[in-house]
């Protein structure tokens, strides 16, 4: 069960467990009830997750109103703040679709160990031409991204023409949409999909942070 640490971060998992710190998307809290599955799943794996918000979605639980994401510049602060609270030294970073993407923009100069995505937004639902990836194409970090393989934020066969660097590995779930989930017509359930990305982003944690 997540438990609150200050008023900025919920922790999953042993102390003494590798840091994966995870930011939420753009609609959502971090508290989500997605967020707090994937969450508990990684602390069954042995990853230690911490969660934070930006300052529109903090601001939200205040006024009770809906900004919109603060301007990538401050998420962007906001990320880098975190980090030097944390440490970067052997950090891993991430989060769900807009959190895991500002997380690969500070990346490199923040010198965390690695990146781990829930659903790239690649590109906004129903505009491939505005691609996402230009800073995906050099990066040196090591980045994981589980996608879902009829992502609308970037589907299987799109993925595919991209130049991404070699850095970028993408892990594709079976007919998982955005969330990963499946259709039930696949055969393949929701829980299926989101054990094996857990699985496979313990593992990547394992290998970048060492030990």
């Amino acid at each position: 069960m997540a438990s609150e640490v200050s008023d900025r971060f919920l922790i999953d998992g042993a102390e003494h467990g590798r840091t994966l710190v995870l930011a939420h998307g753009a609609g959502a809290p971090m508290d989500h009830s997605w967020m707090n599955q994937v969450c508990a799943l990684l602390a069954e794996e042995g990853v230690r997750t911490v969660r934070f918000e930006f300052p529109y979605m903090a601001e939200r639980r205040i006024s009770g109103k809906r900004p919109g994401p603060n301007p990538a510049r401050r998420l962007e602060a906001t990320w880098r703040e975190v980090i030097d609270d944390l440490g970067a030294e052997g950090l891993v970073i991430g989060g769900k679709s807009m959190g895991g993407r500002i997380a690969t923009m500070v990346a490199e100069e923040a010198g965390v160990a690695g990146v781990v995505c829930f659903g790239y937004p690649f590109h906004p639902p129903g505009k491939p031409e505005r691609l996402r990836t230009a800073h995906l194409e050099a990066i040196a970090t090591p980045v994981l991204v589980l996608q879902g393989e009829r992502d609308t934020f970037g589907r299987r066969e799109e993925v595919a023409g991209y130049a991404l660097s070699d850095n970028v590995r993408v892990h594709w779930m079976s007919d998982g949409d955005h969330g990963l989930k499946p259709r039930k017509a696949s055969g393949r359930t929701e829980a299926e999909n989101l054990a094996e990305a857990v699985r496979e982003a313990a593992r990547f944690v394992g290998e970048v942070a060492g030990g």
